[in-house]
Formats: structure tokens, C-alpha cells, sequence
């Protein structure tokens, strides 16, 4: 009998630990995200939250931004093709996109290494060759990777969101050196990056808002997504766990109630 109470109480101890646990997470890690130098906009987000979600239209208004003013500059290695279909596009579609870029292979029997059209397995290929050469094409500046930007960027979407609007006329007491652009997010307001959006400068394929703000929202709900594909189902993971450890703290404490008391019931 005794074993039986233990063991009821060690389960209850256990699942009301684990809430705990998983509670304290869920109210720090907000808090550890925060960060960013600048004028850093606080701007509201689907996949904000335990409940968020990424907008399929939006990442794709997103991807088209990417493709026609990032990817000259910026590259995506993480991502496969393949992963493509997360924004809701077919394996018809996905193979077409693929087909547009050329990857790097072999070597082939002879030895020699040979570009071909990719295919939806392969990720997609950096705009240059190596760093160097990146560096080469921007006036020694080296144009960083965007498939983690989200994530190694403290306040990552609110940040990338205020760069990519925060471009404006230096104020008239500023110096800004030659191949530097004024930018009120970026820390020192000083950054090598020009400006890549401008508002009414792209023809959504679906049809959509074009101004820079909408425009910002929909690339950086892309670079999100790009970070974090698998955050929909981590967050439906998370929200089905802490359910299953409600009921279970529930569960073990009436265990314990209803074994406690046919002690104290045997005893009177």
C-alpha cells in the first residue's frame, strides 16, 4: 500500500514540476529574446505567441521579395527547395523554382565538377562563391546569410522589420561617409546596406499591399519562417503537452486523495 502511496505521490510531484518547468520557459524566453540597438518598432505578428502561426500568403508575397531584391546579395543555404511546400506550394511549383537556379556538382567520371539546373533536394545556392568574392562585390562588406538571420539577431522579426524601414535622410549634423546609409534601427545609424525596399517597386504575383511597411512584413515573415519551418508544429507540440500535464497534475492529485483517505478511514 505504501509503495502504491509513493509512487502516487512521486508521479503528481513529478507532472506539477514539469508544469512548472515548462511555465517558468514559457514566461522567460520572451524576455531573453528582447534585445537590438536602435529605434527598434514593436510590430504585431501571426507567429507571435503560444497560438502563432505563419500567413501561407504572406510567405509567399515574402519569397518573391527575397527572390527579387535579397537573393543578389543574399543567400538562403539552409533551405531546400523542398521546403518550399511549408508556403504552400505544389511539387509542380517547387520543381520549377529549383529549375531557375544552378547548382555546383560532380565530380563527374572524368573528374571535373559541372553545374546543372537544381532539383527540389538541393538547397539554394549562395549568390557568390565563396566570402571572398562576396566581399569583392561589396565594397569589403560581407553580405550575411539569411537563413538564421531571424534567430541570431536579438528581437530578431521587430529588428529586421525596423531596418528594413528605418532608412532616411541623415540629419544635417551627421557625416555619412561614402558607401554608408543613414538608418535609425541600426546600432551607430551608420550601415553598409542600401536601401533594398522603396515601396511600390515590386508586382506581387498574387496581387497585395506593395508599400515598404507591407512589403518589410511579408519578407520578414519569410526570414522567419526560414529560421524556424518547424515552429507551427512546435507550438502545437508545446500547447498538447502542457494540456496533457494539466490534467495529469489533476489526475495524480485525486490519486492521492482518494488513496490517502482510505488510510485515514482505516485508522479511525
Amino acid at each position: 500500500m505504501f509503495k502504491r502511496i509513493n509512487q502516487t505521490i512521486c508521479a503528481g510531484g513529478i507532472a506539477m514540476l514539469a508544469c512548472v518547468g515548462v511555465m517558468a520557459t514559457s514566461v522567460v524566453s520572451p524576455a531573453m529574446a528582447a534585445g537590438g540597438g536602435g529605434d527598434i518598432k514593436d510590430h504585431e505578428w501571426t507567429f507571435d505567441g503560444p497560438f502563432g502561426y505563419f500567413d501561407k500568403a504572406s510567405l509567399q508575397r515574402g519569397f518573391q521579395v527575397y527572390r527579387e531584391v535579397c537573393a543578389s546579395c543574399h543567400g538562403l543555404e539552409y533551405i531546400a527547395f523542398r521546403n518550399f511546400s511549408d508556403l504552400g506550394y505544389s511539387d509542380a511549383e517547387i520543381k520549377a523554382i529549383a529549375a531557375e537556379y544552378e547548382v555546383m556538382d560532380g565530380p563527374d567520371e572524368e573528374g571535373e565538377m559541372f553545374t546543372r539546373k537544381a532539383i527540389p533536394a538541393d538547397r539554394v545556392p549562395s549568390p557568390y562563391a565563396n566570402e571572398n568574392a562576396a566581399r569583392a562585390s561589396n565594397g569589403g562588406a560581407y553580405p550575411p546569410d539569411l537563413s538564421l538571420i531571424a534567430k541570431a539577431r536579438p528581437n530578431g522579426a521587430n529588428y529586421l522589420y525596423s531596418l528594413l524601414v528605418g532608412y532616411k535622410d541623415a540629419p544635417h549634423s551627421d557625416d555619412v561617409p561614402d558607401g554608408m546609409y543613414y538608418n535609425t534601427a541600426y546600432s551607430g545609424n551608420l550601415i553598409a546596406m542600401p536601401q533594398p525596399l522603396y515601396g511600390d517597386d515590386i508586382e506581387l504575383a498574387g496581387g497585395g499591399d506593395t508599400s515598404i511597411e507591407a512589403l518589410s512584413e511579408d519578407v520578414v515573415t519569410f526570414l522567419a519562417w526560414a529560421a524556424e519551418p518547424e515552429m507551427e508544429t512546435r507550438k502545437r507540440t508545446g500547447i498538447a503537452v502542457m494540456l496533457f500535464l494539466f490534467v495529469m497534475c489533476f489526475v495524480s492529485y485525486g490519486s492521492m486523495r482518494y488513496i490517502w483517505a482510505d488510510i485515514k478511514k482505516s485508522k479511525a
